[in-house]
């Protein structure tokens, strides 16, 4: 079943490596941080007799997740900025191959 290459293609090219933070990562671990913050400023202050405990945690939540996911995309932009100046260039090998063979069309016996 190993099938001898017909023909095999070595290329060396310059590529650029960076890192990047993964954004979905930042956005979340933004949004739970302020949903924690939420939590704590919903019991820091008295309660209040219009709203109860859960409907301010509530209100504090949306806003919170909102501004937890910005600012966790700003985080993410800011770290892949960074980044950007510790760009390396280097050497890469890029290997074809073309594989040419006369029975590709021929049904499969068992």
């Amino acid at each position: 079943m190993s099938e001898t290459p017909d023909e095999q293609t070595t290329v060396t090219e310059d590529v650029t490596v960076k890192r990047s933070p993964r954004y979905f990562r930042f956005m979340f671990a933004g949004a739970i941080v302020f949903a924690l913050i939420a939590l704590a400023l919903t019991f820091a202050f008295p309660e209040n007799p219009t709203y109860s405990r859960a409907q301010v945690f509530g209100f504090l939540v949306i806003a919170g997740l909102a501004l937890g996911v910005a600012v966790g995309s700003l985080v993410a932009l800011a770290l892949d900025r960074a980044a950007n100046k510790r760009m390396k260039t280097v050497q890469a090998d890029r290997l074809d191959v073309r594989v040419t063979s006369d029975d590709t069309h021929k049904p499969i016996e068992s």
